[in-house]
């Protein structure tokens, strides 16, 4: 299973429109609004990297009014829990 993070800027006043959007996403297991920088986040989980790239690439950022993503993905080889 391979699970990312993505950090959303929108357009204001956009939020609640994009957050029931995401929420139709069937591997976006999480999305949440924030305070700061960032306008929200969601979690993703997907059975290959390649689903994963997908979601990212083709659903989340087309997603009418998102202006940028950041992805945080974890790193195998340096381990943690």
């Amino acid at each position: 299973m391979e699970v990312a993070y993505v950090l959303i800027q929108c357009d204001l006043g956009s939020e609640v429109e994009i957050i029931q959007e995401l929420s139709k996403i069937q591997e976006i297991t999480e999305v949440r609004g924030t305070y700061g920088i960032y306008d929200m986040f969601c979690k993703i989980e997907a059975d290959s990297k390649d689903v994963l790239d997908d979601i990212i690439t083709n659903k989340i950022r087309k997603v009418s009014k998102i202006r940028s993503t950041i992805t945080l993905h974890w790193i195998p080889s340096q381990g943690g829990r």
